[in-house]
């Protein structure tokens, strides 16, 4: 898994409003945008060719499997950080506040007494 990779989707999406509101409304799209547009860039001079998503990568962004994610070593504090930005204020107003955190430990709750799984790149 290119760890990086995905890493760095998460925190550039993140950390832009217009990246999060696409990738809300569209994930698929969004994902695929982000690698054309985004993904590739090193900085702002350098550019890439060899980093892409491997295709269970891409199903885990596109359908927002924060459990696939943690299991395979993505950073949790970049996926929840965004993943509570985008799901947050629809599920307090379905299920009460906190329900999406909520949710996200139960169904991470496997692991709990486990090391955490390695974020090293």
């Amino acid at each position: 898994m290119s760890r990086y990779y995905v890493n760095k989707f998460l925190f550039t999406v993140d950390r832009d409003p217009r990246w999060v509101a696409r990738y809300k409304a569209d994930p698929a799209a969004a994902v695929e945008q982000w690698e054309e547009e985004a993904g590739q860039w090193l900085n702002p001079a350098e550019r890439t060719t060899w980093l892409s998503f491997t295709a269970a990568e891409r199903r885990a962004l596109e359908t927002y499997d924060y459990v696939w994610l943690f299991e395979n070593g993505c950073h949790f504090f970049l996926y929840l950080t965004l993943f509570i930005g985008i799901f947050e204020e629809d599920w307090t107003r379905e299920k009460g506040p906190l329900s999406y955190q909520r949710d996200w430990a139960k169904r991470l709750e496997h692991w709990t007494g486990h090391p955490y799984p390695s974020t090293a790149l």
